[in-house]
């Protein structure tokens, strides 16, 4: 155990701080501080000794420096059990200091605002992070507190062990100093590198959550991450990681559509989806694709879900449910089911990168935010040109293809999903399982449209769709059989767009 008997504060927030100095100050504890945070704890009626009074300096170059001075690190970065280093302390005049309480600029939060570059700088701190790290490399003989997080952990240590630390706490808040200077530092690289393409990948995440258990119950897991600024959680059990994943993949397809839309995924794919005038009719549409699929689902709609949607929905089991509101009398209807988890979805920028974990490392690529034929030149590659319908079932299958896992067939008729085929080896299976399964519900395919992921490496998928009543084809291109594909379309009277844009999901 250590004894606190010295102090250098200097924080940003002060929130919090009172009980700490007041803590400290009762036991005789000398606190040395500076600007802001000296008036701050002479206001609490406590003495404190200025930094300045250690240097021999002012704080110069506009608050640029203020601490860094032999006077300063010498006392922080002492070796207690050092003979040589003690004496230099005694040689110098330096006294010793216990006990670091500091935290940064708030440089995040500053570019967040949309601060210009001058005001950005300013907020990298120096003196801050220099004092982190000293104090925490020397934790043997220091504590250092890094965050306005830990200010009520830290005053309950102090009580409970009257401002005395042992090493292995201070250890611990070293490591909790180490992760808050990571950060830090990844933060403002990352802020240079949007400009300079340093080719180099910093990753700090701060905020966790613990999951249930991984892909399966014999694996742990942990989600790593902002999700508050995603959804808000307004009822039901623990969210797994298998949830996460669909829910990820519902919030990418969701976000496509502007219209009243339903979807239900299942294993990150759509295995529903239909856009309508109200929810209740979105929702009863979605569930006629596939409504064996739908048990157990994973459910998002991008409008409020109201009490007749809510009674229609609650006639099955699912897991999840995401929605930008609910009424009272929906929520009422919802939350009989206590494990079921409803979320509130939020508004937000979604991520311009992508990241996979593989061979050890990770691979990160530009988000696919566009969607062939909206955000690509479509090319009519038939003589028949299509009509205002098929070209807004074909667009929307599109979106719904864009978000299937390859290789991808979509089948979509009047705005509602049919059927697809998802995750084949084979373009050609792919298509066969649509037709399937869509036959299995009971739908004719006469009008529907087909959407294909990549483009056709021969003209079979085509001929295959047009011999089940489908006569309208959106798709990539880019075959060097493309002629021969549309040869056989143009011959048998069907429509074929062309958006020059892939969309493989792995």
């Amino acid at each position: 155990m250590k004894q606190i008997k010295s102090a250098l504060i200097s924080v940003f927030y002060k929130d919090g701080l009172d009980e700490i100095i007041k803590q400290l100050a009762s036991s005789g504890v000398t606190l040395y501080s500076t600007g802001g945070t000296q008036k701050f704890i002479e206001s609490l009626g406590e003495k404190c000794i200025p930094v300045e009074s250690l240097t021999g300096y002012p704080s110069i170059l506009g608050g640029r420096v203020k601490t860094l001075h032999p006077s300063v690190f010498g006392g922080i970065l002492a070796r207690r059990e050092n003979e040589t280093d003690l004496q230099q302390l005694k040689q110098y005049n330096i006294p010793e200091i216990d006990l670091v309480i500091v935290d940064l600029y708030p440089f995040e939060q500053t570019v967040a605002s949309g601060a210009g570059e001058q005001d950005v700088i300013e907020k990298i701190d120096i003196g801050g992070i220099s004092l982190i790290r000293a104090a925490a490399k020397n934790y043997a003989d220091t504590i250092i507190i890094a965050s306005k997080d830990q200010y009520s952990s830290f005053l309950e240590l102090l009580k409970q062990q009257n401002n005395s630390t042992t090493v292995e706490q201070r250890r611990h808040y070293a490591a909790e100093a180490f992760n808050v200077s990571s950060a830090y530092d990844s933060a403002i690289f990352n802020y240079f590198n949007k400009k300079e393409e340093i080719p180099a990948l910093k990753i700090s995440e701060n905020k966790s959550y613990s999951l249930r258990y991984g892909e399966n119950p014999h694996q742990s897991a942990a989600f790593f991450g902002d999700l508050d600024s995603v959804f808000e959680k307004l009822h039901g059990k623990e969210i797994s990681y298998n949830n996460l994943l669909d829910i990820d993949s519902a919030l990418n397809l969701i976000s496509e559509y502007t219209d009243t839309t339903f979807a239900i995924l299942k294993h990150n794919n759509a295995c529903g989806i239909a856009s309508r005038p109200t929810v209740a009719e979105a929702w009863t549409d979605a569930l006629k694709a596939d409504p064996v699929s739908a048990f157990g689902g994973v459910l998002v709609t991008n409008a409020e879900v109201d009490k007749d949607a809510a009674e229609k929905i609650n006639e099955i089991f699912f897991e999840v449910i995401l929605a930008p509101s609910y009424t009272d009398d929906a929520m009422a209807i919802l939350q009989t089911k206590k494990n079921r988890i409803i979320l509130k979805t939020k508004q937000r920028v979604m991520p311009e990168k992508t990241y996979r974990s593989m061979l050890g490392g990770l691979a990160v690529q530009n988000r696919d935010d566009k969607v062939g034929g909206i955000d690509s030149d479509i090319k009519v590659a038939t003589k028949r040109t299509p009509t205002e319908a098929e070209v807004a079932d074909m667009l929307f299958a599109n979106k719904v293809v864009k978000n299937s896992k390859s290789n991808s067939i979509v089948l979509a008729k009047d705005g509602m999903l049919l059927a697809s085929g998802v995750g084949q080896t084979s373009r050609v299976d792919a298509l066969q399982q649509a037709i399937a399964k869509a036959k299995s519900f009971g739908f004719s395919l006469k009008g529907a449209v087909m959407a294909s992921d990549a483009f056709f490496p021969f003209p079979d998928c085509v001929e295959i769709a047009h011999n089940e009543g489908i006569d309208a084809v959106i798709q990539p291109g880019g075959s060097i059989r493309d002629a021969e594909t549309e040869k056989f379309a143009n011959e048998h009277d069907m429509v074929m767009l062309i958006t020059g844009m892939r969309h493989f999901r792995h």
